[in-house]
C-alpha cells in the first residue's frame, strides 16, 4: 500500500455540534490527505468583535494559534505562516487555513470569541 495513502491529517473541530453556544464552527470533522488544502471556519456570537483560534494535539496543552479584533489580526506568535493562514472579512466567517496540510497538523481546533480581550 503507498505510503502517502496512509498518511491523513486529521482534523477535528468543537463548537460545530448544537450545544446551544453561540459560535459555530464548521465543517465539524475534517479528514485531509498529506499536502491537501484545509480550509475551517467560524461564525463568531453577534456583537463579538474578538475571535481567536486554537489547536490542541494528542494529548497536549491547548495552543493558541491567532487573535482578531475587529476583523483585524493582532496577535498572531504561535501560527506557522509558512502554511498557516486566517482572515476574518467584513460581513463574513473567520477563517483558519492550512496551504498544505501535513501529519503534525492533526489536532482539535478551537474558535472562540469574546466581546472584550
Amino acid at each position: 500500500m503507498d505510503a502517502q495513502l496512509v498518511c491523513c491529517v486529521a482534523l477535528c473541530l468543537l463548537g460545530a455540534g448544537s450545544f446551544d453556544a453561540a459560535v459555530i464552527q464548521t465543517p465539524r470533522h475534517l479528514i485531509k490527505m498529506k499536502g491537501q488544502q484545509v480550509e475551517m471556519n467560524c461564525n463568531p456570537e453577534k456583537d463579538h468583535p474578538a475571535v481567536f483560534w486554537y489547536q490542541q494535539k494528542q494529548s497536549k496543552e491547548l495552543k493558541f494559534l491567532i487573535y482578531f479584533q475587529n476583523q483585524r489580526p493582532v496577535d498572531q506568535i504561535d501560527m506557522v505562516k509558512e502554511r498557516f493562514s486566517a482572515e476574518w472579512p467584513s460581513n463574513s466567517l473567520c477563517s483558519l487555513k492550512i496551504s498544505t496540510s501535513e501529519v503534525e497538523d492533526s489536532a482539535l481546533y478551537l474558535c472562540s470569541s469574546s466581546q472584550s480581550t
